[in-house]
């Protein structure tokens, strides 16, 4: 049982779901947090880890730390997709069992689903059918995390617990254009386009001086501007979205996310997540969503809505759409004790707020 004297190591705690599990931590009284970042641990080091674990000795492991990205991005890097959640799932995992952790929460993702699993999707859908083929090779290191904990945990008696969010969305997201995920990259592109609708060439500058698209940034000429974002859907008159707009998709603030995960973290353990008497133990992970979905194409309406963007939503059905649904079943989620609060209208709202502040506060700092 951990208290508040517990050490709890965060590992990822910069991003977005590990910077709202730390916080999450602090606001309940676990101030004994450690965390690295990337240039101080290199968690694809197994040497590294095992020298970190050696001196630290956590008594409870979050493992938030992994390479992620939008469909562009997995489509482009599967080996390094793979590869690299593989590696920093083995290393952190087997240094915790190897330094005796009384504890560990893996976060991994939706995605590990089949393309075509029953709607909504629970946990007992898990490898009963082909992956999609645009993430398969991030959903198969997923799925390999979550039975690494699985296993452990029933060879061993280890208390390790996985969690399977859902899309997330909120503060530290991540707006780059070539890697972002959908409703990050939807805000930025929207943005963008009204402030060039407007003729608010300042507040563009402000946003690629922030996040550089492909190596032009606020010290570029106009024309280079506009052609770079064209590149990228963005243009005074309209902003263009991969796909049809017609996949549906659920989404979980980041901070109910890190919400819910402490809540497993302080309160489940591994015999919770499967029945007693079960013959064989598995799919012993948790969905973490909110058993709601919408389209994409309503999602960016609701995003057009929300920035004001005066211009025309145009989709490009040549590219890929991604799986057609992925909701998921949070019945388990929910017999354990969590529920969330946010809907996506305020989630928007709230996200957008920030980016908005973000370019303000760096922009005074530069």
């Amino acid at each position: 049982m951990l208290d508040k004297n517990s050490k709890i190591y965060v590992a990822g705690h910069h991003g977005l779901v590990g910077s709202a599990i730390w916080n999450n931590l602090k606001s309940r009284g676990y101030e004994n947090l450690v965390g690295r970042s990337h240039k101080e641990l290199d968690l694809l080091d197994p040497m590294a880890v095992k020298a970190f674990f050696d001196k630290e000795r956590p008594d409870a492991v979050v493992l938030a730390a992994a390479h992620v990205g939008g469909i562009m991005a997995n489509l482009n890097f599967r080996a390094d997709f793979i590869y690299q959640n593989l590696q920093i799932q083995q290393n952190v995992i087997g240094e915790s069992f190897r330094h005796d952790v009384s504890k560990l929460l893996f976060l991994g993702s939706t995605c590990i689903y089949p393309r075509m699993a029953p709607q909504p999707m629970s946990e007992e859908s898990l490898l009963t059918s082909e992956l999609e083929y645009t993430n398969e090779p991030y959903a198969i290191a997923k799925i390999a995390g979550l039975k690494m904990c699985e296993s452990f945990s029933i060879q061993y008696g280890c208390n390790y617990v996985a969690v399977m969010p859902t899309n997330l969305y909120g503060p530290n997201d991540n707006f780059h254009l070539e890697n972002s995920h959908v409703l990050p990259a939807m805000i930025r592109k929207v943005h963008l386009a009204k402030c060039l609708n407007e003729g608010r060439w300042n507040d563009v500058r402000k946003d690629i001086d922030l996040r550089p698209v492909e190596g032009v940034d606020g010290k570029s000429s106009d024309a280079e501007i506009l052609s770079k974002l064209a590149k990228f859907g963005i243009t005074p008159e309209a902003v263009t979205l991969w796909g049809t707009g017609s996949p549906m998709r659920e989404f979980l603030w980041s901070e109910e996310m890190a919400d819910a995960s402490v809540h497993v973290l302080l309160n489940v353990d591994f015999k919770d997540t499967y029945k007693p008497g079960e013959k064989e133990i598995r799919n012993c992970h948790i969905n973490v969503g909110t058993g709601k979905e919408l389209s994409i194409r309503e999602l960016a309406e609701k995003v057009v809505k929300e920035i004001g963007f005066k211009g025309e939503l145009r989709w490009d059905a040549s590219k890929p759409d991604g799986t057609p649904r992925k909701l998921t079943d949070v019945s388990k989620l929910h017999s354990l004790g969590w529920h969330h609060k946010i809907e996506i209208d305020e989630g928007v709202h709230r996200l957008y707020d920030w980016y908005k502040l973000g370019i303000c506060i760096n922009h005074q700092t530069m």
